[in-house]
């Protein structure tokens, strides 16, 4: 595969070794591939390393499959990273949501109004550099999220953030169906 588009390479897992090597094969074994934002953030092994681990950390968090792709599509959207637009359309139809559900999260929206809560905080959390407001607090709060689930939302954020910025500063090839930032999807 070609990634002479990318301003930072996505490094071949074939050709790689040490720590990469290990990393890149642990998320082939666990996905059945290895997306290429992984092969971009394996130029540094400590930075995969992190991402692989917050991000498997979460997966085990309290917020449910659908609301956290919700949230990755949101801030996909604020920070206009189509490659985790793209990842997350796909990733998020397989946790269940539809495409009236992505239409949503994309304008910061959910049909379930603890998942609504969830997304407005991020973009929240986003937009003010995590200057959050006593009011975005108390209507998160307020929609049933407890203190827990604010330090997830945080924590999803930072994770996202990480990966939106890497593929936008990168130019990482998108390996998905593509979907672009401010583009009405069809229904």
């Amino acid at each position: 595969m070609d990634h002479s588009s990318s301003r930072i390479p996505a490094l071949d897992p074939a050709t790689t070794t040490g720590k990469a090597k290990d990393l890149l094969a642990a998320v082939q074994a666990k996905f059945g591939a290895t997306p290429n934002l992984f092969k971009v953030a394996a130029n540094a092994p400590a930075a995969l390393e992190g991402l692989i681990g917050l991000s498997g950390a979460l997966g085990g968090g309290t917020l449910p499959a659908k609301t956290r792709e919700s949230l990755a599509i949101a801030v996909a959207e604020v920070n206009g990273c189509d490659y985790c637009l793209s990842a997350h359309t796909l990733i998020g139809k397989g946790a269940g949501l539809s495409d009236a559900d992505i239409t949503l999260a994309r304008a910061g929206r959910a049909a379930d109004s603890k998942a609504e809560a969830a997304i407005a905080f991020a973009r929240a959390v986003v937009s003010r550099r995590g200057q959050v407001s006593d009011a975005d607090l108390s209507a998160a709060r307020a929609a049933g999220l407890d203190d827990g689930a604010l330090v997830e939302v945080v924590a999803h954020v930072a994770v996202n953030i990480f990966t939106n910025y890497l593929n936008n500063v990168a130019g990482t090839e998108i390996d998905f169906p593509v979907v672009r930032s401010g583009t009405p999807r069809a229904a």
